[in-house]
């Protein structure tokens, strides 16, 4: 009985501390759902309010009439949903190369894939804008979607979830008479989906979340995405308006949010059984 009553003591402090952790990281996401819906002279009152006195859709409408906020949101979601599909197919196609087939010196290029992932992103930044130049992609949102179509760690993830695919199973497709891209969009792709799901999704926040890129490739404020917004906006007089800066972000977050809830489990799933095989 003195077990029990000591466990249940040790399960009451645990839930607890975990709780207080959560509220306290939970303040800065709290803060800002909050100063967007102050008045510009309630922001920084005193004594600080986390629930408005007078609450108000102020902000909002301001960036749906005056800022084209729905023209932003579509940018980041076009360039975030075309950059994941195209790192998704050249991702996949690689791994399955690198994990299903033997040809001279595979080892060698795979280890330079893997290479590159050492390589800081402002090593081939001039290079990567003077070629974008070139071909007429700057301040188009092609500039933030191709480039990066094969990531280093989209085919080391891939090629590790292949690694564990019973190679029969490709033989009996052969047999039957498939071709190599039958047997790759027919049998691979359903295969590997959980995984392509996973990654998938990490791909997709990324890009939805990506300053650096925008402040480089884009240049006119209707190509602007979310977060080279939010930093480039600027209220009245040249002042930033904190309450419509705070409205922007919460328009950004939430798609993330919401993806994050309803994919969370699949998230872990497909790393899991990715990190499992090889």
């Amino acid at each position: 009985m003195q077990n029990k009553v000591s466990g249940l003591i040790e399960n009451i402090f645990i839930y607890t501390f975990l709780i207080a952790i959560s509220l306290f990281m939970m303040l800065p996401f709290l803060w800002m759902l909050s100063t967007s819906f102050k008045l510009p002279e309630d922001v920084f009152g005193l004594p600080p309010q986390i629930i408005p006195q007078n609450p108000t859709l102020q902000s909002y409408e301001f960036l749906l009439t005056e800022k084209n906020i729905l023209r932003i949101v579509l940018n980041t979601f076009l360039i975030a949903s075309g950059a994941t599909i195209i790192r998704l197919l050249f991702c996949a196609m690689a791994g399955f190369a690198f994990a299903k087939y033997r040809f001279p010196g595979q080892r060698t290029l795979f280890a330079f894939v893997l290479g590159t992932m050492l390589i800081p992103g402002a090593v081939t930044l001039i290079p990567l804008f003077i070629l974008l130049r070139n071909f007429g992609m700057i301040d188009t949102l092609w500039s933030l979607i191709l480039p990066g179509a094969a990531n280093a760690f989209g085919i080391f993830f891939l090629r590790q979830y292949l690694l564990g695919l019973n190679t029969e199973l490709l033989e009996a497709a052969r047999i039957d008479g498939a071709g190599e891209f039958g047997i790759f969009f027919r049998i691979i792709l359903p295969i590997i989906r959980p995984g392509l799901i996973s990654l998938g999704l990490i791909f997709f926040m990324a890009s939805w979340n990506d300053y650096f890129g925008p402040l480089v490739f884009l240049k006119s404020p209707e190509n602007f995405t979310l977060p080279l917004a939010i930093r480039t906006f600027e209220g009245a007089a040249g002042l930033t308006a904190y309450n419509t800066q705070m409205a922007m972000a919460v328009i950004s977050i939430v798609p993330l949010l919401i993806i994050f809830l309803v994919f969370q489990n699949r998230i872990v799933d497909g790393i899991t059984a990715g990190a499992v095989k090889g």
